[in-house]
């Protein structure tokens, strides 16, 4: 078995056992999470997240299983292409390299943490357009995040794959980005549209039949023999097809940061993991950082960007430490310009 399947075996593995703890300790009972909780989980997820930073950068080359410098060169060249070493020892070179796979890590974690708070918005718009009762939001969130790990996993190792064969799609991708930040920029706040009346919900409401009750707090249940869903099911499925469109937004615009698959994972699944505590950590102030917003779509603007410019940046000597701080500058300026110049409350 190769180093890199042990890799990301022990890490689903890690992964699957917090989910487990969370499901069988800390949630075996339905209840309203409260923000003790929330900020409890979230500050451990985030810690997790940021710590993880450490694990790549001191042993990185386990993933890839690099023991030589041939190996380092081959590795570099197909996942890190635009890395220019400056020494030529394998130690110093190897140090080099898990440096830059490290910062590439914490980079895609913040963006993708940060394009996470429009998925915050359309979850909450879901939950509340169909009515779903407080105490009903963490199982139906933990398994729709379950679901999207399965989702994430597929589509990056397929898209680092397409990748590698048509490096043009990458000028696509920056293309796309570039379109959905400058779109949500200058797009005008709206109504959201009443998830209820989705095409999705009407097409599985015609193929299956659908209890109204909320009360049994399950996904579905038997009643003589016949198998009935509940409404629960549907807010499922709502979740994990906008995960899905999601996906389309944020895995494009990790690959401004990297195209290692396995750093574009561990970074993905680290912020989705955190998203449920985010969730009922921001859900009740997300409407008060009225900035987060225009934040995401120059997210978004610069990736995309980076995408269309890949190469011709890193020969100008635009370092992957610069794409951080970036990050870190939109994240912490939409914070306190949301703080500085508040939502006016409507008379």
């Amino acid at each position: 078995m190769s180093i890199e399947i042990i890799s990301t075996l022990t890490f689903l593995i890690f992964i699957i056992t917090m989910l487990m703890i969370d499901l069988v300790f800390v949630g075996r009972k339905v209840h309203v999470i409260s923000m003790r909780e929330a900020l409890t989980w979230s500050s451990i997820w985030i810690a997790m997240g940021i710590a993880f930073y450490f694990v790549i950068y001191y042993f990185g080359h386990y993933i890839h299983g690099i023991d030589s410098l041939e190996k380092l060169k081959e590795i570099a060249a197909l996942y890190n292409p635009y890395l220019e070493f400056k020494t030529n020892t394998f130690r110093e070179m190897l140090m080099e390299y898990k440096k830059s796979q490290a910062i590439n890590y914490i980079s895609g974690y913040f963006i993708e943490q940060t394009l996470s708070v429009d998925n915050i918005f359309v979850m909450l718009m879901i939950l509340q357009g169909f009515s779903v009762p407080q105490k009903d939001y963490k199982m139906v969130l933990f398994w729709g995040i379950l679901g999207a790990i399965v989702l994430r996993f597929t589509f990056i190792f397929a898209g680092v794959a397409i990748i590698q064969k048509f490096e043009w799609l990458l000028l696509v991708f920056g293309a796309f980005l570039l379109f959905q930040g400058v779109k949500i920029l200058f797009e005008k706040e709206k109504e959201g549209k009443d998830p209820k009346d989705s095409w999705l919900v009407k097409f599985v409401s015609k193929h299956i039949n659908i209890h109204p009750d909320y009360s049994r707090d399950k996904f579905w249940f038997r009643n003589n023999g016949k198998l009935f869903f509940t409404p629960l099911f549907l807010v499922l499925i709502m979740i994990e097809f906008t995960d899905l469109i999601f996906a389309f937004d944020s895995i494009p615009a990790i690959f401004s940061v990297s195209r290692d698959p396995y750093i574009i994972f561990f970074s993905n699944i680290f912020a989705i993991m955190g998203l449920r505590s985010l969730f009922f950590l921001v859900a009740n102030l997300v409407n008060k950082f009225r900035f987060l917003k225009p934040g995401v779509a120059v997210l978004l603007i610069f990736v995309g960007v980076k995408l269309l410019l890949h190469g011709k940046l890193e020969s100008l000597g635009f370092q992957p430490v610069y794409s951080l701080y970036f990050i870190a500058f939109v994240m912490i300026g939409s914070v306190v310009l949301s703080m500085i110049f508040p939502k006016k409350e409507a008379k």
